[in-house]
């Protein structure tokens, strides 16, 4: 296992993350066999655990720290703070006070008396970012977390933080967990050179496009039972429609069909030659993997060995552009101004709107 610095930070961690999205019942609802993935990860040599109180409702912080109890000194762990803990309106967000009780909530889950990397889940467009920041410094110098990151921030929010601690003396943001896939490749615009000029750590999340680029999707074929995209899937619930009437199905089947064939000239699998593509940016400071059983795990840990030369990189640029997007993703960025009711739309009465 290779292990790189975290963005200006002393600390080294695995080029592979484990995320923990699918311990608990969002995937993996057995405990034990979910602490065992953990801790075969751990003697694979990641030294790297991602989760958030979101997931499973908090279920997932209470495996990873269960897990890892007894290793928890020689794990660099990292949760996130944002999504709705509850249908009280203030449990949810960068507010100083929700931020403030849900650190709480977390190391509590965790079992533990601090947090390696504090992250934002996503931007909060509705709270003053320099109050999100403020909150996030004090719990770092009362001892309760040691750096702070962002997670799908863009590139403006990421640069703006960057000046916001700089300028009121705040902790700064050393790291950003952002998309990024084969199938997903716009932040090389923006994002992932605003990190480089920053020296922020970048763990991406998602660089199987949500299990599409292992190739288990296939053209005339139902989803495969307990899938993301099967009727009972993740995907499929949020989207509310099968996967042979997306309409963006045909271009992803498409782009995996081609994909297949650069894997399998360079003597890979295709979920390899995935990893090995987020991997191979030299932004990216590790890959988050996010495995449900110990098969997958496996699998997956050895992509963290491949490393793709400059045809194969040429290949893949021709599926999917540098900078683009296949059709269908979603940054979950949520821009409120490009809301219907908010969109400007002047229209002059005298003629046509413009």
């Amino acid at each position: 296992m290779e292990y790189r610095r975290l963005g200006r930070t002393g600390v080294e961690v695995s080029a592979q993350c484990l995320g923990a999205m699918m311990f608990g019942a969002m995937g993996n609802a057995d405990h034990d066999d979910s602490a065992r993935i953990i801790n075969r990860a751990l003697d694979a040599g990641v030294n790297f655990i991602d989760t958030a109180d979101v997931y499973s409702r908090g279920e997932s912080e209470t495996i990873v720290g269960k897990a890892i109890k007894g290793r928890r000194d020689h794990v660099v762990l990292a949760t996130k703070v944002f999504s709705p803990m509850g249908r009280d309106r203030n449990m949810r967000g960068g507010s100083r006070r929700w931020i403030i009780r849900a650190v709480e909530d977390s190391l509590r889950r965790l079992d533990t008396d601090h947090i390696d990397l504090y992250q934002v889940h996503r931007h909060d467009w509705d709270t003053d970012l320099e109050e999100t920041l403020g909150a996030l410094t004090d719990l770092v110098r009362a001892g309760k977390v040691r750096y702070l990151g962002s997670s799908s921030y863009p590139a403006d929010w990421i640069v703006e933080a960057q000046w916001a601690s700089q300028r009121r003396g705040f902790e700064r943001f050393v790291c950003e967990q952002p998309q990024y896939s084969i199938f997903a490749r716009s932040i090389e615009n923006a994002v992932l050179p605003a990190c480089q000029r920053h020296d922020i750590g970048v763990i991406p999340w998602s660089p199987l496009a949500g299990g599409w680029l292992t190739g288990k999707y296939q053209r005339d074929a139902p989803a495969p039972a307990g899938s993301r995209f099967s009727p009972e899937g993740i995907s499929a619930r949020r989207r509310q429609t099968r996967l042979e009437d997306d309409p963006t199905s045909p271009a992803r089947f498409s782009a995996v069909e081609r994909l297949q064939k650069i894997a399998d000239g360079a003597g890979l699998s295709l979920t390899h030659l995935a990893l090995a593509f987020v991997a191979s940016h030299p932004a990216v400071t590790s890959v988050i993997i996010g495995p449900k059983t110990a098969a997958q795990l496996d699998d997956v840990l050895g992509a963290a060995d491949v490393h793709l030369d400059a045809s194969t990189l040429d290949a893949i640029d021709e599926v999917v552009a540098p900078g683009t997007d296949l059709a269908g993703i979603d940054h979950l960025d949520g821009n409120p101004s490009l809301s219907p009711h908010l969109r400007r739309r002047v229209r002059n009465h005298a003629g046509p709107a413009r």
